[in-house]
């Protein structure tokens, strides 16, 4: 699976705590932070995801402008772009209030379909490429490949929060390892392809760092016997995926405190992304360079937590839900104020730290340049270490009621 596999490793190892706790992400993250601290980073993960939705709702928009381009002769304009990005958002928002089982079954077989496609456009791509006008090129400075590899794992990373998410519906006695080996595998099915892909890509389109939207260029580079249908599969997969998504950031904005049905909640997130959509297709001058800023603060925020979160997996092997479920001070989980004071410090100055060293368009840190880490774009890195050893030695607050002995049920939260 390439260099991404570890971000996709970790996405199964966080899973573990959903088979273990039988409730949400955000929601187990209330006995590591406290019922008021998890407000914190449970905010920062909320606000990442509408970016994350916007990006996929302007994939899939564009996917299916380039779609109508080719076969009808339809061009591009403002309201047609409303259209698309709204129908798309309405879709998504359709999709994920289907239930789990349903978003999970048709994510197979758009997994296993987009994956079969991008290997048939790879090879396609391997045949026509000069390859010797590629390997005639000067090679690219090695902080520059491990940035990109960053960016890459930073895709993986985004999903660490909401993986338990879906493993809360398995049985105490499924296998851990086999949690974290079928994360990785199905993740690599569709990723390597795609890592590979863009590097064939990039030779053959150098002016795809400055493209206007993420997919039109394959309209041009490709077939239309070969374009249509794998646009096609990839607008049902980003559907899917954005579904996923959306699906968690209804949780999400449950364990914030927002007392209203999971639809409801998800229909805020389906309301930004579809505002913000409309502002990156219509305004923006360019799609990569927002994508990758996005990418960069993303993976700090969502570092920070992996790194607190996957330590006090470390030392903790089951989850009271009682306690979970309880905001009151009486929760087993309110520890001084409502606040895990060790959880929220080292969360803190994890994020803070990942900012020192991070470079983008719209912020750079103050570290970001004159050493490896910010030069090779590990601001993520030293979040994940930073908050993760910081919790770890600090001292915990007590737990005042013991963990339930009983086999945790699925929260339906």
């Amino acid at each position: 699976m390439g260099r991404d596999t570890p971000s996709y490793g970790l996405v199964g190892l966080i899973g573990i705590a959903g088979k273990r706790g039988g409730a949400p992400g955000m929601a187990l993250s209330r006995a590591v932070f406290g019922q008021r601290g998890n407000l914190l980073p449970g905010s920062l993960i909320w606000i990442a995801r509408w970016g994350w939705e916007t990006i996929n709702a302007v994939t899939g928009a564009c996917a299916l402008l380039t779609v109508l381009d080719i076969l009808l002769g339809v061009k591009t304009n403002t309201a047609l772009v409303v259209a698309t990005l709204l129908l798309f958002v309405i879709t998504t928002f359709a999709i994920s209030g289907l239930g789990i089982r349903a978003v999970q079954r048709c994510n197979t077989w758009a997994t296993c379909l987009f994956g079969a496609f991008s290997v048939l456009v790879l090879g396609h791509l391997i045949v026509e490429t000069d390859w010797g006008t590629v390997f005639g090129q000067d090679a690219g400075p090695a902080s520059a490949m491990v940035a990109g590899v960053g960016l890459i794992a930073a895709g993986g990373i985004s999903w660490v929060p909401s993986a338990p998410d879906f493993t809360r519906y398995l049985p105490p006695s499924a296998s851990s390892a086999a949690i974290v080996r079928n994360t990785v595998g199905c993740a690599g099915i569709v990723v390597l392809p795609l890592v590979l892909m863009g590097v064939v890509m990039a030779s053959a389109t150098p002016d795809l760092a400055s493209a206007t939207d993420p997919v039109s260029f394959l309209g041009e580079i490709l077939p239309l016997w070969l374009a249509v249908p794998y646009l096609l599969i990839a607008l049902v997969g980003t559907l899917l995926i954005n579904s996923m998504s959306m699906y968690s950031a209804g949780f999400t904005a449950q364990t914030l405190g927002f007392r209203v049905p999971r639809h409801w909640a998800v229909s805020i997130n389906a309301a930004i992304s579809l505002i913000f959509g409309s502002v990156l297709m219509l305004a923006a001058t360019g799609f990569m360079g927002p994508f990758v800023t996005f990418l960069s603060l993303l993976a700090v925020a969502f570092s920070a937590w992996l790194g607190v979160f996957g330590a006090d997996m470390l030392r903790r092997t089951e989850y009271d839900t009682e306690a979970l479920l309880d905001t009151t001070p009486t929760s087993a989980y309110w520890y001084r104020g409502g606040f895990s004071p060790a959880a929220v410090a080292a969360w803190t100055v994890g994020l803070g730290t990942g900012l020192l060293f991070t470079s983008s368009d719209w912020f750079t840190g103050p570290f970001a340049d004159g050493n490896p880490i910010g030069e090779y774009g590990l601001g993520w890195v030293a979040t994940i270490a930073v908050s993760g050893v910081l919790y770890a030695a600090l001292p915990k607050p007590p737990v005042h009621r013991p963990a339930s002995t009983k086999a945790p049920a699925a929260m339906a939260i």
